[in-house]
């Protein structure tokens, strides 16, 4: 049976204009490899109902699961909740339960649960909760679609959260090799080790240092014995 998929959604204005570095998707893809969750797809969009909507629909239709990060805070802009529930043809308002979360959250804190926090409450019906340890405001599952902050902290956080809920397959196993050569001198070798080990994924990613051309050569799959196999293929070749 082939790993479980999976896709990330990236939402925000911000990252699309470069004012903030998208760390989530890097974390997103190594829990996910260790849980044996293939990430096959990542998208970026902006802050356009529309447009997510689009997004969430296609995506949870291809992959078995969605990820999301971005557009669930208290401020005008934060739509993604919203998103969500149309896309799925949801209701959406303000639940009990995630209200109680935040007026403990901010009771403890010594601050009011004002209007705009109380956004953070808003969950479609039917979803489930994702817990936050970090921030409190919780984030939602609703059907295949995992919805969860965009902070990096509190994203991580609600990763955690989720992924044991998840039945994953195999781990993707991975080595690497740096070879000095240019990837012409390794091309044929590695066409013929990609044949021979079609189990196998084999990416060949050039560099050049002072002047000389290399190439990592990264070798990943499901088998262990397989990708030990092919790695000592490719360091005979490469006389190493």
């Amino acid at each position: 049976m082939p790993n479980p998929s999976a896709a990330m959604l990236v939402i925000g204005d911000e990252i699309l204009s470069g004012r903030t570095r998208d760390t989530n998707t890097h974390f997103l893809a190594g829990e996910l490899t260790k849980q044996g969750i293939d990430l096959k797809e990542v998208r970026v969009v902006s802050d356009e109902a529309p447009v997510i909507v689009a997004a969430v629909q296609a995506l949870s239709a291809l992959y078995d699961h969605v990820f999301t990060s971005g557009g669930i805070g208290p401020t005008h802009d934060d739509i993604t909740a919203d998103c969500i529930a149309q896309a799925f043809e949801a209701h959406i308002d303000v639940r009990d339960d995630a209200r109680a979360i935040l007026a403990a959250h901010y009771a403890n804190s010594g601050q009011e649960l004002n209007t705009a926090r109380l956004r953070m409450a808003r969950i479609p019906d039917g979803a489930a909760l994702i817990d936050n340890p970090v921030s409190s405001a919780p984030g939602f599952t609703l059907g295949n679609v995992h919805v969860m902050a965009g902070v990096p902290t509190v994203f991580q956080a609600m990763v955690a959260s989720v992924l044991p809920g998840l039945t994953g397959g195999a781990p993707l196993l991975s080595q690497s090799l740096r070879v000095m050569r240019g990837e012409g001198d390794i091309a044929a070798f590695l066409s013929d080790l990609a044949a021979r080990h079609s189990d196998l994924s084999i990416g060949c990613y050039p560099f050049q240092h002072n002047g000389a051309y290399g190439a990592n050569v990264v070798i990943r799959g499901h088998n262990g014995a397989g990708v030990d196999a092919a790695m000592r293929e490719l360091a005979q070749e490469v006389g190493l």
